[in-house]
């Protein structure tokens, strides 16, 4: 097997990749950025174009304390976001204090074809300097041969100072193409916060 090799070490001076080596792009197809915002929807730019697409979440802000970010899906033009799935949740967790750690599977936040929205956030603090980040990814959501898989991880500010992370994954149940993302807390608003969705080339 040949080995595929860049010919100048210094990566800042490489202007192509070598023959037979490809890389891959993520394009910027929407932002939506928060204020007080009681669901965030994404309704277009998911479609056939791309075999997968990212969500990144840039510093989510819950109006209130303790409120967990959520997400579902839907098909073509509905706004029900009451797609069945079927989910896996861990979580890790370290205090401010230093007063050890843990992981630990959640589940009371993982689904079993279930309709609900998806738990991603936990317990969210709402101090001004608490807030989310962190990313999803959804698989060729326009097959109409297979289930949606996806999954996901958001690094989190918790409401009494620790720093948590949630690992998300599951697929959407369904063989009808997904077309729209909406994102919204338990209750209250996504006080602040932007989410950005790219296209995977």
């Amino acid at each position: 097997m040949a080995i595929k090799a860049a010919n100048d070490n210094s990566m800042s001076n490489i202007t192509a990749l070598p023959s037979g080596v490809s890389a891959k792009s993520m394009i910027l197809l929407a932002t939506e950025t928060a204020s007080s915002s009681s669901t965030i929807s994404f309704t277009s730019g998911i479609d056939s174009t791309y075999k997968e697409y990212v969500f990144r979440f840039y510093d989510i802000h819950p109006s209130a304390d303790g409120e967990e970010f959520t997400f579902q899906a839907d098909t073509g033009t509905n706004t029900s976001y009451n797609q069945t799935i079927t989910s896996t949740y861990f979580l890790s967790e370290k205090p401010e204090a230093d007063s050890g750690g843990s992981i630990s599977y959640q589940d009371s936040r993982d689904l079993a074809q279930s309709t609900s929205f998806q738990h991603f956030g936990v317990d969210t603090g709402n101090d001004n300097d608490h807030a989310s980040s962190g990313f999803l990814h959804i698989f060729d959501p326009s097959s109409t041969t297979f289930v949606k898989h996806f999954m996901g991880t958001l690094q989190q500010a918790h409401q009494n100072d620790l720093s948590l992370v949630g690992y998300v994954a599951g697929y959407w149940n369904t063989t009808t193409a997904l077309t729209r993302v909406q994102f919204k807390m338990s209750s209250g608003t996504i006080d602040a916060g932007t989410i950005k969705l790219y296209g995977v080339v």
